[in-house]
């Protein structure tokens, strides 16, 4: 779409964008070929007008066994997207339910149509969420409102995505896509040392105490005084000048 930024789409319209191992194979080794790629500093992750993902595709799992569920080992595969080290923004219009959901999550920025339909609704097929959804809900919009999205299967809307803090940001449907590249775009000009630094410390700090993750900061911070982008940057400040960072 523009320099910097890698487009990401899921595009099974056939199966709603259904999650099946194929596709969570190809997504972990795009991903991993962004990380390695110079070039990108953001990837934007979507999928089409009506559906972002529906989640896992049943029809791979409804008639596995619990041994057969161990041997996947699909928490391989949401390791690595968690692991995807550049920002990650997801845009998503219509349905992102079950894997769907979580998925968005894994995201740092996420953009939704206003009546988007997000939710974990695995339990109404008799499972519950196996890719995150039991931690990563809770510790965005908090025990209560992710017990009831979580005991009831019901989705929320993209407007109460963002009231609950389960998105970042709401567009008028069809327009997520455009404001996601538009918010990539900012971001892929700005020092991308710096960025990967800011996203790791804020996630290796969010399940350890305040005063540990303060300590990540202040590591982080003075780190990034080594750099050619600090020095960049700075200069760029006081000699009233845009800046240009290179990654160095």
């Amino acid at each position: 779409p523009s320099a910097g930024v890698a487009l990401l789409r899921i595009d099974r319209p056939q199966a709603r964008n259904a999650l099946s191992e194929p596709v969570r194979r190809a997504l972990v080794e795009h991903l991993a070929a962004f990380a390695a790629d110079p070039e990108v500093r953001v990837a934007v992750l979507t999928g089409s007008r009506d559906i972002f993902a529906a989640g896992a595709d049943l029809t791979e799992l409804a008639n596995l066994g619990s041994a057969d569920m161990m041997e996947r080992r699909e928490h391989g595969y949401w390791d690595a997207i968690a692991a995807f080290p550049k920002p990650l923004i997801a845009a998503v219009e219509g349905s992102a339910l079950g894997g769907g959901c979580e998925l968005a999550m894994h995201a740092d920025i996420v953009v939704v149509g206003e009546t988007a339909r997000i939710g974990q609704p695995e339990v109404r097929v008799g499972i519950m969420p196996g890719g995150g959804g039991t931690q990563r809900l809770p510790r965005l919009v908090g025990k209560h409102r992710a017990m009831l999205m979580l005991l009831t299967g019901r989705p929320v809307s993209g407007s109460e995505a963002v009231a609950m803090g389960l998105a970042s940001r709401a567009v008028p449907d069809g327009g997520a896509l455009d404001e996601a590249l538009a918010i990539a775009r900012a971001v892929a000009v700005l020092p991308p040392i710096a960025l990967a630094a800011i996203k790791k410390t804020v996630l290796a700090g969010l399940d350890r105490p305040l005063d540990e993750g303060l300590a990540l900061e202040r590591r982080a911070v003075a780190e990034l005084f080594d750099t050619a982008d600090q020095k960049e940057g700075m200069r760029a400040f006081l000699d009233k000048r845009p800046p240009r960072f290179e990654g160095r």
